[in-house]
């Protein structure tokens, strides 16, 4: 299972976290607060190839270290820019 926001998938394929969007899953946005979080925190968003640069842009602009991998990379850390 992969979490995110409104990505949760418990069977089938993983869907885009993106608020009202129920296109299957291609990317996963790695990000972190670096307010709150040193870089080993990795929280994960799900997005379909339509949603993936409006969530870099989203996360980006709030300056929260963000960075986009094909579904199923993991990491273990999210660097500052």
């Amino acid at each position: 299972m992969i979490g995110g926001l409104g990505g949760v998938v418990d069977e089938g394929s993983p869907r885009c976290s993106r608020a009202g969007c129920s296109n299957d899953a291609e990317w996963q946005v790695n990000w972190r607060n670096p307010r709150i979080h040193g870089p080993e925190r990795v929280k994960v968003w799900l997005a379909c190839s339509e949603h993936d640069e409006w969530f870099r842009e989203y996360l980006s602009g709030r300056d929260m270290p963000v960075q986009i991998t094909r579904l199923g990379v993991t990491l273990d850390r999210v660097e500052s820019v």
